[in-house]
């Protein structure tokens, strides 16, 4: 084993399970000593610091695995420069085995108080120090292997749980118009009604149906088919204002959205903005009934949930209120609201037949 000063290090033969000593001592003789203890030992190199005020950088750099420090130095104090090595993130946990000329119990008591790890008079015993610095080494670097599997244990937590939150969305999505499928719809329904029920607010929702789709289907074929639905999807999510309101695909040409907090008033607002939106795409449609373009018929119902009520009776009002809109000619929207808890139909409609 060899001993370079200051700005140099030793490297042992071993790269492996190897103890890295930073020895902070002002004396070169005592440095010399050390040398001379560890210079048949494989498994310590030393690297030497002759300053106080660069030994923090210094274990820095060379990131020992233990640090031999003198506790009476000219210019710093030796405590002084241990508070220093406890309050710097890199070095906070390496342990420190200090040095001093005399057993003191207050000096002690004070070394250890600041962060020491161990505490040794000048000058040790070889053995005693070889065991020690051996010890106190395993011991840090089998704490950082265990920070290191920490650390990517919990790294490997947070990239299952995106994983796993990407597979959710996956499963929530349609693969086709890329809204919420039937399965998101129905876990974002049900989370809203109790949502509602516990802040006493009103739900609204919409079942939105492309007019006589079968028709263009049947005569555009169905890669237009799904082309078609794609710009509904789009068109009607581009529709809404807030984070809070959905779209989902409810089952082939239908679509629904959730609109939370949303009476009958303000839901009438919105489908009739996004049935004018679908016309606007101006979607050719030749076989259409009721338009030149695609179209769709619009039912909404709003409701105030109450306890021991279910999701189910809103869209049992919203599927009557869409065949409401259906039975009056298309291309239009129809409401259905609640008032002291009876369902009443409201045929006035909105928009053009």
């Amino acid at each position: 084993m060899t001993l370079y000063d200051d700005n140099e290090r030793v490297f042992s033969s071993e790269a492996e399970a190897i103890s890295r000593v930073l020895l902070v001592d002002d004396q070169l003789i005592v440095a010399e000593a050390f040398r001379r203890m560890f210079d048949n030992e494989e498994d310590i190199e030393l690297h030497y610091c002759s300053s106080p005020f660069e030994a923090v950088a210094e274990a820095e750099d060379y990131k020992p695995t233990v640090i031999l420090q003198d506790l009476v130095m000219p210019d710093m104090d030796g405590l002084s420069l241990l508070t220093s090595f406890r309050a710097n993130a890199p070095t906070k946990a390496i342990p420190i085995i200090v040095l001093s000329t005399r057993e003191d119990p207050k000096t002690k008591s004070e070394a250890f108080s600041r962060g020491a790890s161990d505490y040794l008079v000048k000058f040790p015993d070889r053995i005693e120090v070889l065991a020690r610095i051996r010890a106190h080494s395993r011991s840090y670097l089998a704490q950082q292997q265990r920070d290191e599997a920490f650390r990517e244990l919990h790294r490997l937590k947070a990239q299952l749980e995106r994983k796993n939150a990407e597979l959710e969305a996956l499963s929530c999505s349609d693969s086709l118009t890329g809204v919420l499928n039937r399965r998101g719809f129905d876990e974002y329904l049900a989370k809203e009604w109790v949502r509602a029920i516990r802040d006493a607010t009103e739900l609204g929702l919409l079942l939105i149906d492309v007019d006589f789709f079968k028709n263009y289907n049947d005569n555009y074929g169905h890669q237009d088919g799904d082309e078609c639905l794609r710009h509904v999807a789009q068109a009607l999510g581009a529709g809404l204002k807030r984070r809070s309101d959905i779209v989902a695909r409810y089952g082939g040409e239908e679509f629904a959205v959730i609109l939370p907090n949303t009476g009958i008033e303000g839901g009438a607002l919105i489908a009739e903005s996004l049935r004018a939106a679908v016309e606007a795409l101006q979607v050719p449609h030749g076989f259409s009934e009721v338009a030149d373009y695609v179209t769709v018929s619009v039912g909404l119902a709003s409701v105030k949930p109450a306890p021991g009520q279910v999701p189910k009776r809103l869209i049992g009002m919203a599927d009557k209120a869409l065949y409401q809109s259906k039975d009056n000619g298309r291309n239009r929207c129809c409401l259905l609201s609640t008032t002291d808890e009876e369902e009443k139909k409201q045929t006035t409609r909105v928009g053009k037949a």
